[in-house]
């Protein structure tokens, strides 16, 4: 379980954008949380992910209290989050080619034997054929990147999956396949999944419940 109490998290001194917000997410439950642009619920998605260090409140994972965040957070902690961004183009190393772009968790804790397995494991489930592999981000659409960076937050197996607004830039065909690629994965290994965006119609429909913003601010 995933505790979020009385968050007030910001990137200035002063002017937090997140203000006594508390939210939790069962194992094995998705919740979306609906709201609006600049909001700050996106904020709260990296403190969630141990990606951004609140200013004040708590964080409890299977009712411990996190202490540290980023790579200051124990190995076993970091990875038991899976985050996919909005902007795929922002998160992915232009530099590498799919395969390498998927496979970055598994290098950075020591696990590179494992990368043929599970690139090939997760490639077709994210809808990747195997062409599209050697490409690096310029050679590809939105929609494929964004593809290969939902593989890449899957490829260590996280029990808690953060998908910031993941869907918001694309056309609704491949939306709708990163969610059914999430709610596979979900089904085969009862992760978790906090799914951040402004469409209430596909969080209502995608997720077991769906919080707005405007109860928790």
């Amino acid at each position: 379980m995933l505790e979020l109490r009385s968050i007030t998290a910001g990137y200035t001194r002063n002017a937090p954008v997140v203000r006594d917000v508390s939210l939790t997410v069962a194992a094995g439950e998705s919740v979306g949380l609906l709201g609006p642009s600049g909001c700050g619920k996106s904020t709260l998605a990296r403190v969630a992910a141990l990606l951004h260090r609140p200013d004040s409140g708590t964080l409890l994972l299977d009712g411990e209290p996190v202490r540290h965040w980023r790579h200051r957070a124990p190995r076993a902690l970091r990875t038991a989050f899976g985050v996919v961004f909005q902007q795929a183009r922002l998160s992915a190393d232009p530099r590498l080619p799919l395969t390498d772009l998927i496979a970055e968790p598994l290098r950075a804790t020591g696990r590179g034997r494992e990368v043929a397995d599970r690139v090939a494991e997760l490639a077709p489930a994210v809808g990747l054929t195997p062409d599209l592999l050697t490409r690096r981000p310029h050679e590809v659409s939105d929609g494929q990147l964004q593809r290969a960076c939902l593989a890449r937050a899957l490829v260590l197996r996280p029990r808690l999956l953060v998908c910031d607004e993941m869907t918001a830039m694309l056309d609704a065909s491949t939306a709708a396949a990163l969610v059914a690629a999430v709610e596979s994965y979900r089904a085969s290994t009862g992760a978790a999944l906090l799914a951040v965006g402004h469409d209430r119609t596909l969080l209502e429909r995608w997720c077991d419940r769906t919080v707005h913003w405007d109860i928790l601010a």
